[in-house]
């Protein structure tokens, strides 16, 4: 049988898809999906063999296919620590992106190296999502653990070195470490060490190779039957994968509402913020992901569907019935902290509530709280110099909803694209796979297996002319809370 599709995975926090594409035009033949744990911060831990599980769980949905892959890759959630003993077992719970616990080691990390140092080598600053800080955390917490680690990894590098048997990464995924210099492309071993000293951090971390390359091969250790001899390639994390599947170009903005919230563009010169609210991240193709990430983001919307006794075309109803501004009510959305402003122990806050508010209000309130968050991020990168001249791209699972696409046209006075492959970080993931099978530039697949965006809201100009109202009483509830 000839191996005429790759496979293209996203490991996310909530769960693993995997996607088939053809390797001639990257039609896609299939999907499977299967959860992950569920997480609830400050707290938010997974067992890494949960992920490998859930991909066995995929592929066996997709048996009938398996003989045909040639190439596979990953795309997976990014900042987790992964640390490995001698027989490749995980010493402990990999501690996740979202896991807030280590806010104090960030602080003491920054008293050890200003900001600006951090930034400069790395793009990033200290805060509890990235690697370094968890790190530093398990150091605190569980003294001499990091010391027991043979490998230490991200996510997806785990789920790339169980299927090839052999430790690497690449610059977009591990740009968010904190330790990686992805302007050099190179490890910054004394950045680690402020975390954990006395590690041998050449020998612990994994090699790196380029986003198009090969890993190696699917082994026998695998256990995947049919699927052993396929290329594996580099991984990387799952906002680069999802860049990929989409071909966002310069200019464009990508907003992303997923359990987090991101928003960034594509340059081809890294961005170096030493206020720490930009993460100055590599991008898969070559070029750099400046990005801003807030923890809160379709969590929001889910739960006050849930106080509301709601369902998905309900929820949007109302939010699309209720004039912009809601009423004069302003949700904060801080709902488990807030990464962007970098509040760990923050809670969410509805203010503006009166006698005769409505249960519309409410719903767009939640909507427009979260999407101002989301904005003031932008102006962030406009200001680093990110183009926005391009697309406004609205993507993951809430960029379904007619109320988030529809409100945040109106709040920009912007037309809203997103796109048709709504899991665009799987199909991502199968052009990198292309990539390192073909050993064709990655961004040329990108281009090549481009799905054409579709055009879902354009601003209304009546709720439009009223977005600077807004996004200044957003800005003004932040400063009294």
């Amino acid at each position: 049988m000839a191996r005429d599709l790759v496979a293209g995975i996203d490991s996310s926090t909530q769960s693993c898809t995997v996607m088939l594409r053809q390797l001639d035009d990257g039609a896609v033949v299939a999907e499977a999906r299967a959860p992950h744990p569920p997480t609830t911060p400050p707290v938010s831990e997974q067992d890494p063999e949960a992920w490998w599980s859930a991909l066995q769980a995929c592929l066996d949905q997709l048996k009938g296919h398996l003989a045909r892959i040639a190439a596979i890759s990953v795309g997976g959630q990014g900042h987790g620590l992964v640390m490995l003993d001698g027989n490749d077992r995980p010493l402990r719970k990999a501690k996740l992106w979202n896991d807030t616990e280590p806010a104090p080691d960030a602080e003491a990390l920054l008293r050890r190296r200003p900001a600006r140092h951090w930034a400069d080598l790395t793009g990033s600053v200290p805060a509890p999502a990235l690697t370094v800080a968890k790190l530093a955390w398990t150091e605190r917490v569980h003294p001499g653990l990091v010391a027991e680690a043979r490998r230490i990894m991200l996510p997806f590098d785990y789920v790339i070195y169980r299927l090839s048997g052999h430790s690497v990464t690449e610059r977009g995924g591990s740009s968010g470490t904190g330790y990686f210099n992805p302007f050099a492309n190179r490890w910054e071993p004394d950045l680690a060490s402020l975390a954990v000293p006395d590690v041998d951090w050449a020998n612990v971390l994994p090699e790196i190779v380029g986003s198009g390359d090969a890993a190696g091969k699917v082994g026998v250790k695998a256990g995947l039957g049919a699927l052993e001899g396929a290329v594996v390639g580099a991984g990387t994390g799952d906002n680069m994968t999802a860049a990929l599947g989409m071909a966002i170009r310069a200019g464009d903005t990508v907003i992303s509402l997923g359990t987090s919230g991101t928003i960034y563009g594509v340059t081809p010169d890294g961005v170096r913020d030493g206020s720490g609210a930009i993460n100055g991240y590599a991008d898969a193709t070559g070029a750099f992901l400046p990005m801003v990430t807030t923890l809160n983001a379709a969590k929001v919307t889910d739960m006050f569907r849930r106080l509301l006794g709601v369902g998905v075309e309900e929820f949007d109803r109302l939010a699309l019935t209720c004039p912009a501004g809601a009423g004069g009510l302003t949700l904060v959305p801080y709902l488990d902290g807030e990464r962007t402003p970098n509040l760990p122990n923050a809670t969410g806050h509805l203010a503006g509530l009166r006698s005769d508010t409505t249960p519309a209000q409410i719903a767009r309130a939640a909507v427009e709280g979260v999407l101002c968050g989301l904005l003031e991020g932008g102006n962030l990168l406009e200001e680093a110099g990110v183009a926005a001249s391009g697309r406004l791209i609205l993507t993951g699972g809430a960029s379904r909803s007619k109320a988030c696409r529809q409100i945040l046209a109106d709040l920009t006075g912007r037309a809203v694209w997103t796109c048709p492959m709504v899991e665009s970080g799987a199909g991502g993931a199968g052009v990198q796979a292309a990539a390192a099978l073909t050993r064709t530039p990655v961004q040329d697949i990108a281009d090549t297996w481009a799905v054409p965006l579709e055009l879902v809201a354009e601003p209304d100009s009546e709720a439009a002319a009223q977005a600077a109202g807004v996004r200044e009483k957003y800005r003004k509830t932040i400063e009294r809370i």
